[in-house]
């Protein structure tokens, strides 16, 4: 079939039959029409139709090596440098929609799967069965043009334990049993971004075990149709109100729904099993395959455009209400220019420094994207909100609605228009931009991107530490040495 258009998308999305509890409600069809998801389905559905556009068709698609027909780009297996800088300009086209707030995007998952087909001598050393399966899947997800998404994490019960000792090993999703059909699996894992929206669930392994015995329950990979039998999606409160896009522009746009997921008793095929058992394989997971660093590659694209707006933003409201001469205020802009122009340097070295993996995927290199996902969760990401706050000061708290203005207009009354008004611009158009910077900044909307990208990656103490332990520091230590060592 190859790419989808957003219409193709929304229609398969209203015919599957999942399990979704919301707000109170279950619901268990017409997902892309319930108001719940209806426009972050359309979002996402925009992305789609962006594929046959012609302003974006040939940065976001190439010709499929087994149809000839158009797929999408973040399928493109990287041979070299310039492949890399090919899947990084669909990554831009794509996150030039969002402005990197949809962290769930389809190129996301995809680049794991990417990855992960071609990682034979990884799978070899299990049963090279599994590669077989999984590049079997890769083929049908890039044929197909499904919008995948993934758990990962075990529930927040009791984390000095392991999921074998908390309350019996049953909470954690785990093999509960296994037929001639398939692996059973029953229990439970967080975090689905976008899970009601997508066609399929990919559960793959979680970095946290330890390597034992008891571990092997829990050591899995897989993929099933978002709709399996006995697979609940619990989701939490929604950020999005209901408003306008004048009221609620980014989350009226963007608000990626994340749900727990139940696995109650979910049978899962042979085929769409990749890994089974084996621990520690599951361990190195991401990193041995490569899908860390190509999953790394498209974040660190979308977290650019993501800086890049927020730079966009603070230099709008400096201009709007004529705070661009105070010195406190060119700082903090030079300060987004600084995160914007390093991490795209970042991303740029990560590509001219990769190198050919065992199995020819031309990988970025890993130690500066880990630079990248390091830095950004602690010193960007909660900078950015930060410094809008700091611009927007109490205008963030003085913005009347978008019937506030009609009913000003109606009723012939000017004070809106008088007390509201901007340097260079209406009130309307200075509330218009108001409203995004509160919804970028204060909102709970903001509030949960914040905490998302935070997180994004796992807890930013241990992916430090991971970070110091994977790190050759040889070379600087023996320079250090050697200094040490010369005589005057």
């Amino acid at each position: 079939m190859g790419i989808r258009t957003g219409q193709q998308y929304l229609d398969a999305l209203n015919a599957m039959t999942p399990e979704i509890y919301a707000n109170g409600e279950k619901i268990t069809g017409g997902v892309a029409d319930h108001p719940l998801f209806r426009d972050s389905a359309r979002s996402f559905a925009r992305l789609f139709d962006a594929q046959h556009d012609p302003a974006h068709h040939d940065d976001v698609t190439f010709a499929s090596p087994t149809t000839g027909e158009a797929v999408n780009a973040s399928f493109l297996i990287p041979r070299t440098e310039a492949d890399l800088a090919r899947r990084r300009a669909a990554f831009t086209a794509w996150t030039g929609y969002s402005h990197g707030f949809l962290g769930r995007s389809g190129d996301y998952m995809n680049s794991a799967l990417t990855a992960l087909a071609s990682a034979d001598s990884f799978f070899a050393k299990a049963d090279p069965v599994y590669g077989e399966r999984i590049g079997a899947y890769y083929e049908l997800a890039r044929e197909n043009d499904w919008l995948a998404t993934h758990t990962l994490i075990p529930p927040q019960v009791n984390r000095s334990a392991s999921a074998s000792r908390q309350a019996g090993g049953r909470v954690t999703a785990h093999v509960a049993d296994q037929t001639g059909d398939g692996v059973v699996i029953r229990g439970a894992r967080l975090l689905a971004t976008c899970g009601p929206i997508a066609d399929e669930l990919l559960v793959f392994p979680s970095t946290v075990l330890r390597g034992t015995p008891e571990d092997a329950p829990y050591s899995f990979a897989f993929a099933i149709p978002n709709d399996a039998p006995g697979l609940k999606y619990y989701c939490r409160a929604p950020l999005y109100h209901g408003g306008s896009a004048f009221d609620e522009p980014l989350a009226s746009r963007f608000e990626e729904m994340d749900a727990v997921v139940v696995f109650d008793d979910v049978l899962v095929p042979h085929d769409r099993v990749f890994m089974l058992g084996h621990p520690e394989l599951c361990n190195a997971w991401f990193t041995e395959t490569g899908a860390g660093a190509l999953m790394t590659h498209q974040v660190v694209t979308r977290t650019l455009a993501k800086t890049e707006f927020y730079l966009g933003l603070a230099s709008e409201i400096a201009d709007t209400i004529g705070i661009s001469q105070f010195q406190h205020i060119t700082e903090d802009l030079a300060e987004l220019i600084n995160y914007t122009e390093i991490e795209r340097a970042l991303l740029r070295a990560a590509e001219a420094d990769g190198q050919l993996s065992e199995d020819g995927v031309f990988l970025p290199r890993w130690d500066t994207l880990n630079a990248a996902r390091n830095w950004y969760p602690r010193k960007v990401s909660q900078r950015l909100p930060e410094i809008i706050r700091t611009f927007s000061a109490s205008g963030l708290m003085a913005l009347p609605s978008e019937a506030d203005f009609a009913r000003a207009v109606a009723d012939h009354n000017a004070d809106l228009d008088t007390y509201l008004q901007a340097t260079n611009g209406t009130a309307e158009r200075r509330a218009r931009l108001f409203k995004l910077a509160a919804d970028a900044s204060v909102s709970g909307f903001a509030g949960r991107e914040s905490l998302y990208e935070y997180f994004f990656f796992g807890d930013p103490v241990r992916m430090a530490g991971a970070q110091v332990n994977g790190y050759d520091r040889e070379p600087a230590r023996a320079r250090v040495r050697a200094l040490l060592s010369e005589e005057l």
